[in-house]
């Protein structure tokens, strides 16, 4: 399989091409991806405050809880503690934290036989006064064989659901507390 960035309504959602292209710690942890991701939001609360909200993900998923959090409920406030961030750290339960930049990012990957290699960096920015934005490329590299070609026909589409969820849960939770 060669590399796609996609484009249309499943690779990018919220994401601006710009955005999109912007170079983030996920790209070294995958090079050579069959699928490139874009997603971005834009939040009405300050990076700080988005940030410690990105670190929540080390708890909860914040998606769709029956699917993917055993159908117990994301936190719906902040966890003290989770802020304190070290490599190895469990996200979303099947990612493993790799890289973070304090008040600004985290990068996670997960290596295994079914979805294969997923890389992903979520990476919080001033929007202006007291906003932010959110901003995660999700890089996917898929077994070879059927189950790959199924697969890069999938995730992008529940990529998509599942994180448009997460992100806009993310959102109000931070902008309500914000």
């Amino acid at each position: 399989m060669t590399a796609v960035s996609w484009t249309g309504p499943f690779g990018r959602w919220g994401a601006t091409r710009a955005e999109a292209a912007t170079p983030l710690a996920c790209d070294a942890e995958l090079p050579d991806p069959d699928q490139v991701l874009a997603r971005a939001i834009d939040v009405d609360a300050p990076v700080e405050h988005v940030f410690r909200w990105l670190c929540q993900l080390r708890a909860a998923p914040y998606s769709y809880d029956w699917l993917d959090n055993g159908g117990r409920r994301s936190p719906r406030a902040l966890t003290p503690g989770l802020e304190q961030l070290e490599a190895g750290q469990r996200v979303m339960r099947i990612f493993e934290l790799v890289a973070f930049e304090p008040g600004r990012s985290l990068t996670v990957v997960h290596h295994g036989p079914v979805f294969g290699d997923i890389a992903g960096t979520y990476r919080v920015t001033p929007a202006g006064p007291g906003t932010s934005r959110i901003l995660v490329r999700l890089l996917a590299r898929y077994p070879r064989g059927p189950l790959g070609i199924v697969l890069s026909l999938a995730l992008p589409a529940g990529d998509l659901v599942m994180m448009r969820k997460q992100l806009r849960t993310l959102r109000d939770l931070a902008s309500a507390a914000g």
